[in-house]
């Protein structure tokens, strides 16, 4: 089994709703288990107009390989109506690997750690409430990295 961290958000269409059935649609599959979700978060979007997202941070156990797991991912998206109109559009739902296991990796499909990950609220803080300690690959803790997002509006619901 493999540890990993998916960044769940939404803005459109009851974005709390979106995100908590995305989380149950997801580790209800038998391939991903849940082992922690974080609080439900409101804020702002960033380079981007729209309503307020709604953001949360689910730590899972999985057998699937990493681009195993972002299909799943995309799946998931696309069936709650996600659309990539243009970049940094309102979306149904937006969901993100973070990190998978300790590995770096720096792919046209994918990158890990995510490469934004430690620049936004909207993940640092639900991923620290969950994982406190946990260690970002080549960037240190995940707490180390708080002070450095402490001034973008984030609001626990």
């Amino acid at each position: 089994m493999h540890r990993a961290f998916i960044a769940l958000g939404a803005n459109l269409e009851d974005p709390a709703a979106q995100v908590r059935a995305a989380l149950a649609d997801l580790t209800g599959s038998g391939d991903i288990a849940l082992v922690a979700a974080s609080s439900l978060y409101r804020t702002a979007p960033i380079g981007a107009d729209g309503p307020d997202y709604i953001n949360a941070v689910a730590a899972v156990n999985t057998p699937l390989p990493p681009t195993g797991l972002l299909s799943r991912l995309f799946a998931v998206e696309a069936h709650f109506g996600r659309t990539r109109s243009y970049r940094n559009a309102p979306r149904t739902l937006d969901l993100d690997l973070l990190l998978y296991d300790d590995q770096v990796l720096d792919g046209p499909e994918l990158t890990l750690p995510h490469p934004r990950l430690h620049l936004r609220a909207f993940v640092l803080v639900p991923l620290a409430e969950i994982a406190p300690d946990l260690a970002l690959p080549g960037r240190g803790s995940v707490a180390a990295w708080l002070p450095a997002v402490a001034n973008q509006r984030i609001e626990k619901l």
